[in-house]
């Protein structure tokens, strides 16, 4: 079970973080998590950018395949008939923006996706080739009051290029020492100054670099989404929960407590460890699709659509840790991967481009 290799894994782990979270959390709290395949890799926007055709950059997307580029309101779970994800009843959709390497030459080519690390992880996550790790933690103090139909949200700022101390744990970076996930042996955004970091790492990263996005853990209780697809929710009054620690208290303007959302991307930059590619000057290549090479701008959309009370039902177990949990409906891998939406942007998805994919590209048509 993956409760046994967590606690077997983390005897072992040089760094002690994986067992200091683990040991609070024997109480009974719950931590879903699972891996969904890619749904589609496309130039749409739905929150940010709604109904245009293409968006300004590029993202993956994972989950139902209610996905497209009006998608603004309503309950996505009465529209979707498949999804990507582990449990048969998520139908949300998960996205993040590609990353990209720039060669010296000046050209940019899409970095592919990994699974999940074999060691903390069900047979389903490591089989995904690519998508998304995602989490719902159920974090104490109170009752987690799961999310509800229609509901949305945004975290990160893509325009972002320099470091905020008070938002690293929002946001953080793992380079991969070895293969095989070589070096995951901390919670995540829990070593900053010796497995994570806050920007992209700047150096050749021999098994990969992971990423890890952690939303707001606070609900104003009523609005479903904001203008900024924001201000509806918020940090406890201590910050950003660390995902090491219970959380703290919601503020007042805020006051139900939702589920610890994270997203976990492995991006295999492996075959881009070629010293010959990179800048002459050593810098750090990979671009994210919006043109951001320093990773502070990475951010995160999510769009609610788990059937009925289906995720209310996780966030009420106690002691679930993984892709399984009580009576929750799961799938196999070969099923989650049939799932797909057609791509409306057709452009060079694998190819070496010139420019990364952005309204002043030509499309191919």
């Amino acid at each position: 079970m993956l409760w046994t290799s967590l606690l077997a894994f983390t005897a072992i782990a040089e760094a002690a973080p994986w067992s200091d979270w683990l040991s609070k959390r024997q109480g009974g709290t719950t931590m879903l998590r699972f891996g969904c395949a890619q749904v589609v890799i496309d130039r749409l926007d739905p929150l940010v950018n709604p109904g245009s055709i293409p968006s300004p950059h590029v993202h993956q997307i994972v989950g139902g395949n209610m996905f497209n580029a009006t998608m603004t309101t309503g309950d996505v779970s009465q529209g979707a008939k498949c999804t990507t994800c582990a449990f048969s009843k998520d139908f949300s959709n998960y996205w993040t923006a590609n990353l990209y390497f720039k060669a010296r030459n000046g050209s940019y080519k899409r970095v592919k996706q990994l699974g999940a690390a074999n060691q903390f992880s069900d047979n389903f996550s490591t089989k995904i080739d690519g998508g998304v790790l995602v989490y719902y933690v159920s974090a104490a103090p109170g009752k987690v009051t799961a999310f509800k139909p229609g509901f949305r949200m945004l975290v990160g700022d893509p325009t972002k290029r320099t470091a905020d101390s008070k938002l690293k744990t929002q946001n953080c970076y793992r380079c991969y020492t070895g293969p095989n996930f070589g070096g995951d042996n901390a919670a995540p955004c829990a070593g900053y100054g010796s497995v994570d970091s806050a920007g992209l790492p700047t150096k050749q990263c021999k098994g990969g670099i992971r990423s890890n996005i952690l939303f707001p853990t606070c609900w104003d209780g009523v609005n479903l989404d904001s203008p900024d697809h924001r201000s509806h929710v918020a940090y406890p009054t201590s910050g950003p929960a660390n995902f090491l620690s219970l959380g703290g208290n919601c503020p007042s303007t805020h006051p139900v407590r939702i589920p610890q959302l994270m997203y976990e991307v492995v991006w295999d930059t492996t075959p881009f460890n070629d010293a010959s590619l990179w800048p002459t000057d050593g810098s750090q290549p990979f671009y994210f699709s919006y043109g951001d090479n320093t990773g502070y701008g990475q951010h995160a959309d999510y769009v609610f659509g788990w059937e009925g009370n289906e995720l209310q039902k996780g966030m009420d177990a106690t002691n679930c840790m993984g892709a399984k949990c009580k009576d929750m409906k799961n799938q196999v891998i070969d099923t989650a991967k049939a799932c797909q939406v057609k791509k409306t942007v057709q452009e060079n998805q694998d190819g070496w481009i010139d420019k990364l994919p952005g309204t002043d590209m030509p499309m191919v048509m």
